[in-house]
């Protein structure tokens, strides 16, 4: 792969279908998502409490911080419900020969 803003995250079948895994990647805590076939990758601490959203619960786009219930949109990093409102940091995801590769930039 001749980018050198992708990173090698893991490979594609250690994300389990409808949940969540993190992982540290770079010095960055990342949250990634499977849902309806699709991955998603966000900053793995929720924006309103210090907690892991990889302990959350995914319930279909969105998922839910282990602390206070807040509640993300993991296509695109979006507070969907109180009490966060800032939203999360989203990274570009690609997958290529079955690896998951972010673009975390800096």
């Amino acid at each position: 792969m001749s980018d050198l803003h992708w990173t090698d995250a893991t490979d594609a079948s250690s994300v389990p279908e409808d949940d969540v895994i993190g992982l540290q990647l770079a010095g960055h805590d990342i949250a990634l998502y499977k849902v309806e076939g699709d991955i998603f990758a966000t900053d793995n601490i929720c924006t309103h409490g210090h907690a892991r959203l990889c302990d959350g619960f995914l319930e279909g786009h969105e998922i839910e911080c282990p602390m206070h219930q807040g509640r993300f949109d993991v296509r695109d990093g979006r507070a969907t419900c109180a009490p966060v409102t800032e939203d999360l940091r989203r990274y570009p995801v690609r997958i290529e020969n079955g690896r998951v590769f972010l673009q975390l930039g800096s």
